[in-house]
């Protein structure tokens, strides 16, 4: 039986679906058109051959189509790009690490902390600051040269003990000096001695004790809370002495009956510290507004701004401020003492 070509393409296809062998539909008996060729032959029978190939033979495996892909030269592939991070990029935190025998986290690496240098204040008791602070306002404000040569270098005496020594602040305040001595001996006589004056005597003494030496009930209200503080651990003498000065009027402004201005006047008197400025001191205002021919008397504001170039010596530079008033003062006095002379002896 002789096939026609659409025929015989429709038996390779219907054998393709039905995956019938083309060995079993091409037999001998059944010889091909000679019109066909023999090169179509060849070429129905390859197809044929390579149909029961891929019947038979295994799928391909993942590693055999790399391996065919990779050969070909006609499949381009574009190579990988290679992400660079820059030294900006962020790094997510890293969990602390734990030591093998705790859980608490270890301690970090010393070389990873900032570096704290301690703090160091120098009083003006030690020797040559005085000499390094008036070099220092000579060429930082040439309008205290005046004052400087006019007057001895200050001279502070010798510090007690800080809680003494606040004690007798509070025992000073709105009192004349006279009167205020009077009381405060009065005050360390009842407590056996100024050694005695530590806060477990303070504490010991009731409001009519100290009443009967002339402090007011208020003033005792505010020396046992002194004594409370000192007890407490929330001041201590050692503490004081260490703090810095911004700790310090922190610390101290706690305790009822000590202001800012109590704290500076502490703090240059009695620590000897060497840059503070008490800018609520109405004598120091006084003496900036002369020193410096003001019209008005400087605000607090306004001294921080004019001593700024006085630092880090403005406790020295406050001392000659004071200085400047009461030599107003005295010429002042001298003043009116000249015109009563005079009036005494004119004639009439």
């Amino acid at each position: 039986m002789k096939l026609r070509g659409r025929e015989l393409r429709n038996l390779t296809a219907a054998g393709s679906r039905t995956q019938i062998p083309l060995a079993k539909t091409l037999t001998s008996d059944q010889p091909l058109s000679v019109a066909m060729g023999k090169q179509k032959r060849s070429k129905i029978l390859s197809s044929s051959s390579q149909l029961r190939q891929s019947q038979t033979s295994p799928e391909p495996t993942s590693v055999d189509i790399f391996e065919n892909i990779s050969s070909s030269s006609k499949i381009p592939f574009r190579p990988r790009k290679v992400r660079k991070l820059s030294s900006n990029s962020r790094i997510p935190p890293q969990p602390p690490v734990l030591d093998s025998d705790s859980s608490k986290p270890s301690k970090a690496n010393p070389s990873q902390l900032p570096i704290l240098l301690p703090i160091t204040v120098k009083s003006l008791s030690f020797e040559g600051e005085i000499d390094a602070a008036l070099n220092h306002l000579r060429k930082a404000d040439p309008l205290l040269m005046i004052p400087i040569d006019s007057y001895q270098p200050p001279a502070f005496d010798s510090p007690g003990p800080p809680f003494l020594t606040l004690a007798k602040s509070i025992l000073y305040q709105q009192l004349a000096a006279n009167a205020a001595k009077s009381i405060y001996n009065r005050f360390v006589l009842l407590c056996g001695g100024e050694v005695e004056v530590v806060p477990e005597t303070v504490l010991g003494l009731n409001p009519n004790q100290l009443r009967e030496v002339g402090v007011s009930g208020r003033k005792a209200s505010y020396l046992h809370d002194l004594a409370d503080k000192f007890k407490s651990g929330l001041l201590s003498d050692s503490s004081i002495l260490e703090m810095d000065d911004e700790s310090l009027l922190t610390k101290l402004t706690l305790v009822k009956g000590i202001g800012a201005w109590s704290v500076h006047m502490f703090m240059i008197f009695s620590l000897q510290r060497p840059d503070v400025l008490p800018v609520g001191d109405l004598g120091v205002r006084k003496g900036v507004q002369l020193l410096y021919g003001l019209k008005e008397l400087p605000r607090p504001l306004d001294m921080e701004q004019i001593c700024e170039k006085w630092k880090p010596y403005r406790s020295v530079g406050s001392w000659y401020m004071w200085r400047c008033m009461e030599a107003k003062g005295a010429k002042a006095t001298s003043k009116v003492a000249a015109t009563l002379t005079v009036n005494a002896t004119s004639p009439e």
